[in-house]
Parts: structure tokens; sequence; C-alpha cells
């Protein structure tokens, strides 16, 4: 089975996130405190503020997701590999038993069904590899870009403490009096604040216009996995009907119903109750 899977991921280079519900729990987790040298300057309007805790929340979101489903995924396959190696196990084990070598039909039977057991193992084996590289080892690509997101969150937030200082001590210097040396320390503190305004604008900008395209290429991303999972299941599943169907074949008993066949194993069994050996005191 072959499933193609083409990835782009150009754009998993920046785009910040922490793990935080606000701003102050944002800089909680930056042990910065939330209020340092407030300016009187709004510094950030508070729809730019609101935009970006909603867009950082929807990433936040994103990322708890796409762990879960990461942990999930690989779960299942795990579980798939442990019950296509139970049901070798217990054909294996009818294959051993004594009857098998008293009976040629009950050996014919367990024979096919063993064979059809590891051909199912064989096929599930298949379906886990296909769905380990088209699905979980792109989840876990997917998740392992957050914590670089997360950094310029960080640096953003370290930009704008600068900002708020840098502008507040500017603000200091404009409400004394115009002195001499005032006007020099004004001159500088503005100088300092300069290149630090534009350094946190820049970055809030960067992440107020790629947080979204992050989010949005979610679907490009994950589509061609998801129907690579799609896929898998299908072929597999295929097999599995075209397997059991055989060994159904081989060792049904022409012209028996189910009812049939559930009222003869009822007297059979009514026969071994039936038994000294066996019946109650």
């Amino acid at each position: 089975m072959k499933a193609d899977l083409i990835l782009t991921q150009s754009w998993m280079n920046a785009i910040p996130l922490l793990q935080a519900s606000s701003f102050t729990d944002l800089c909680w987790h930056l042990r910065m405190p939330f209020k340092i040298g407030q300016p009187k300057k709004q510094i950030v309007s508070k729809t730019v503020e609101r935009d970006f805790e909603r867009e950082y929340d929807k990433l936040q979101k994103l990322e708890d997701q796409t762990k879960k489903l990461h942990k999930d995924m690989k779960k299942s396959t795990e579980a798939d590999i442990a019950m296509s190696k139970a049901a070798v196990k217990i054909s294996g084990d009818l294959l051993s038993n004594p009857l098998c070598e008293q009976d040629q039909a009950f050996l014919e039977s367990m024979t096919a069904l063993d064979t059809a057991m590891k051909r199912m193992d064989s096929f599930n084996q298949e379906k886990v590899n296909q769905i380990s590289k088209t699905v979980i080892d792109p989840l876990k690509k997917y998740s392992s870009v957050f914590p670089s997101l997360n950094m310029a969150v960080k640096r953003r937030e370290q930009a704008l403490q600068d900002y708020k200082r840098l502008q507040s001590k500017v603000e200091k210097y404009e409400e004394k009096e115009k002195t001499g040396p005032i006007m020099v320390k004004l001159h500088q503190a503005r100088e300092e604040l300069r290149p630090v305004r534009e350094d946190f604008e820049s970055k809030n900008k960067q992440l107020l216009d790629e947080m979204p395209k992050f989010y949005h290429s979610r679907i490009d991303y994950f589509q061609p996995s998801f129907e690579a999972l799609i896929r898998a299941q299908v072929v597999y599943f295929t097999e599995m009907h075209n397997i059991f169907s055989e060994l159904t074949d081989q060792i049904d008993q022409a012209g028996l119903t189910d009812e049939q066949r559930e009222r003869e194993n009822e007297a059979k069994l009514n026969e071994l109750r039936a038994l000294s050996i066996v019946a109650d005191d």
C-alpha cells in the first residue's frame, strides 16, 4: 500500500505562543511583574490587545489538541498491534491442541485459522507503519513547532516591557522643568526609546500577521494526513474482508444457518452436561 503525503512546512518557523490564559498570566509565566514602569501613554490599544489574546488563545488550544491527537493515535496503533499479536497467539495455541493430532478436520480448520491470523497480523503491521509515517510523525513534527513559537511571544513581551519602561522615563522628563540638563536627558531618553519602540512594533506586527496564517494553515497541513489515514483503513479492512471470506469458505459447514449452528452447539453441550462426571450432586 502506498499513500503519498506532501506536507508543506515552510510556514512553521515562527508564530509565538505561551501557555497562559491572559496577558497577566503571560507575565507571570515570564516571571515579570505586569506593571513595570507603566507609562501614562497607552502603548498597545485595547483592540490590538484583544486581537493578540484571541489569536494566542486559538493557538494554545491548537497545541493542546495536536498533542492529544498524537497521543491518542499512538495508543490506537499500539492497541491494533496488541490485538493482532494476541489473535496469532490464540490460533497458534489452538493449532497445538492435542485434538489436531486426532481429528484431521479440526487440524485443517485450525491450520486455516492460523494462516488467516498471520495474514491479518501482516496487513495490520503494514497499516500501522503507514499510519505512523503519514499521521503520527507529522503530528509529532507539528507539535515540535510550538516551543519556538512560545519563545517568540516571550521576546515580544520582553520588548513590550522595555518599551513601557523607556516611555515612562521619557514622560518623567517631559513633566519636569525644561532646563538645559533636563532637555539633554529628555533627548537621550527619546533616542533610547526609538529603537526599542520600533523593535516592539515590528515583533507585534509580525505576530498579529502570522498567528492567523499559522492557525489557518493547519488544514493544509493535516488534510493529507487524514486522507492517508482513511486510505490505510480502507485497504486494511478490504483485505480483512477477503481473508475472512476465504476462511469462512474453508471451515464453514455448507447449508447451516447461524440458528442451526447454535442449536447444534447447544445439543452437544447438553450431551456433555449429561455425563456423570459433570452432573450436579
